[in-house]
């Protein structure tokens, strides 16, 4: 009975000596993208330990089932500190010696050369996160993450002046993103596939010293919108909606350098955002003295009831106020659809102030998600100018006004849940690893089905210059009011959770049509599209 219970005493400090921190990498994802946690063992060193501590559990093994054999029948349960106090004379000579409070410390100290072993492993400095791989300095402080992703598409279009079928890059996009301790973060990504040559996208540093007050400074998206703030990589239609042509830096992809103080109140409940841009682009400086100023609120109003059906219910609005000038040749915004399959609405020189106003909405739940999104903007015309040679001068026009809005709707068939600006947790995937967080075997896959209706119009009023204000070439400006709208529907087929192929088709309603030789009609507009993210 002694040597049984000492082989108890000597397999409880084995299990102490195992919740020691021996193990290999593991991931930590924070602010929406993964981060390399600490390793305090190498893989080699931890295949090393368990070799060792597996000779430690056969040699109690075989301890244990000699005990077996001298325990008696009438075995009952005595006080540790007896059992190295007692003895047990073997009933024979064969019978194995008994354990000695000797041979526990032994094995003791054997236990603390592994923990203290373990200990002394230097932290892995390169590997794999889950989602990217990593590069950290010894000391764990400086962490590295290349990263980067393809969008190709090919398009094919159905209607009279439209423009034909054609293959495109749409995005090639590489970068590093990264932390310096647990305050900053920092990117940098460029874009391969840019018309004017390889051109800065994100460059920033983000500095979080409480979750409730964050600034972040350098050139990134102007945070205006819901639809902008949706990663290039998430979003689930291969174009975003009509109404980003109202969008603050539309022809920028939405970016300019600035600063922002942002956060979240209240365990996220309420989210906000405020700052300062150049507001003419990407790495464009500012035409005016005034800089462009932007702020936007959002609100979970049921986000710390666990149970309810709209903990992911959320409704926001934002604003956005900046300046053109004339002299620059600032026009109005692009009246280009988002297929480019043709223009609604003609572009005007613009000078003086610009407001946007913004309410939009998403509710997610289980494998549903639902957005919606409205914007309005009032573009001024002070002083605008001649339009023509020897025309009306140095008069303010009425300005011209745009608004628009859409509503989509998605649903994964195969049971994944709708994130919120993230890719869907592929649980089965046809090719390559499973998704970070996921055991599931492979499959066939995640599919998606989706569904928008999107609807913009634009407005420039009627101008009348009289006579006695314009004496030399009395000018009228006819009323420009036109329309369009936009129906899409489509399939994403998510491959595993970094390959992703995407089939859309679009159907374009023309009213008015500003450009000429095209007639009012409908267009089909079909498009295909991979993307590719590491």
């Amino acid at each position: 009975m002694r040597l049984l219970k000492t082989c108890f005493v000597t397999l409880a400090l084995l299990l102490a000596a195992l919740g020691s921190p021996v193990y290999g990498q593991t991931t930590s994802p924070a602010d929406g993208g993964a981060k390399p946690a600490t390793t305090p063992a190498s893989e080699e060193e931890v295949q090393q330990l368990r070799r060792e501590v597996a000779e430690l559990k056969a040699q109690i093994q075989r301890l244990v089932q000699a005990s077996a054999k001298q325990a008696p029948r009438d075995a009952r349960l005595v006080q540790a500190s007896d059992v190295l106090a007692s003895s047990v004379e073997p009933d024979d000579a064969s019978a194995p010696a008994a354990v000695t409070p000797a041979d526990i410390d032994s094995l003791q100290k054997e236990i603390e050369v592994l923990q203290k072993k373990a200990s002394d492993t230097p932290p892995a400095t390169s590997g794999w996160t889950g989602e990217h791989f990593f590069l950290k300095s010894p000391d764990g402080q400086f962490t590295i993450m290349p990263v980067g992703y393809l969008n190709a598409q090919y398009t094919f279009y159905k209607g009279d002046g439209a423009p034909s079928d054609t293959f495109a890059i749409r995005r090639a996009r590489f970068g590093v993103q990264g932390s310096y301790g647990k305050q900053l973060d920092y990117a940098f990504l460029f874009d391969t596939a840019a018309t004017n040559g390889i051109s800065v996208r994100d460059a920033y540093a983000d500095f979080k010293p409480w979750s409730s007050f964050q600034i972040q400074a350098g050139q990134f998206k102007v945070p205006f919108s819901q639809e902008v703030g949706t990663g290039d990589t998430n979003v689930e239609f291969i174009e975003r909606s009509n109404i980003t042509s109202l969008y603050p830096d539309a022809a920028g992809t939405f970016r300019a350098p600035g600063f922002t103080v942002h956060g979240s109140l209240n365990e996220g409940v309420v989210q906000y955002w405020g700052g300062i841009f150049n507001g003419k682009g990407i790495i464009t400086n500012n035409t005016t003295n005034e800089p462009e100023f932007v702020t936007r609120v959002r609100i979970f109003p049921f986000k710390k009831n666990k149970d309810s059906l709209f903990k992911n219910f959320a409704i926001g609005g934002s604003y956005e106020h900046s300046r053109s000038r004339g002299l620059s040749n600032e026009l109005s915004f692009s009246g280009v659809m988002n297929d480019s399959a043709y223009t609604f609405f003609p572009q005007f020189r613009i000078n003086g102030g610009i407001d946007r106003y913004n309410a939009h909405f998403q509710w997610l739940h289980k494998q549903w998600g639902l957005r919606g999104e409205y914007t309005q903007i009032l573009e001024k015309r002070t002083g605008i100018g001649s339009e023509q040679l020897g025309g009306i001068g140095f008069q303010t026009l009425p300005g011209i006004t745009g608004k628009g809005a859409y509503f989509q709707v998605g649903y994964l068939l195969t049971g994944e849940d709708e994130p919120e600006n993230a890719i869907p947790r592929v649980k089965h995937p046809l090719i390559g690893p499973p998704s970070p967080g996921e055991s599931g075997g492979p499959g066939w896959g995640a599919f998606q089905v989706r569904f928008r209706y999107s609807w913009i119009e634009g407005r420039a009023p009627e101008f009348i210059c009289p006579a006695t204000t314009c004496p030399i070439t009395p000018v009228i400006f006819p009323l420009q009011s036109d329309h369009t709208d936009q129906f899409s529907t489509g399939l994403n087929w998510y491959l595993n959770y970094w390959v992703l192929l995407k089939f859309d088709f679009n159907l374009d309603r023309l009213v008015n049509p500003s450009v000429q030789g095209i007639a009012r009609q409908n267009y089909f507009v079909a498009l295909q599209g991979v993307q590719f993210r590491f």
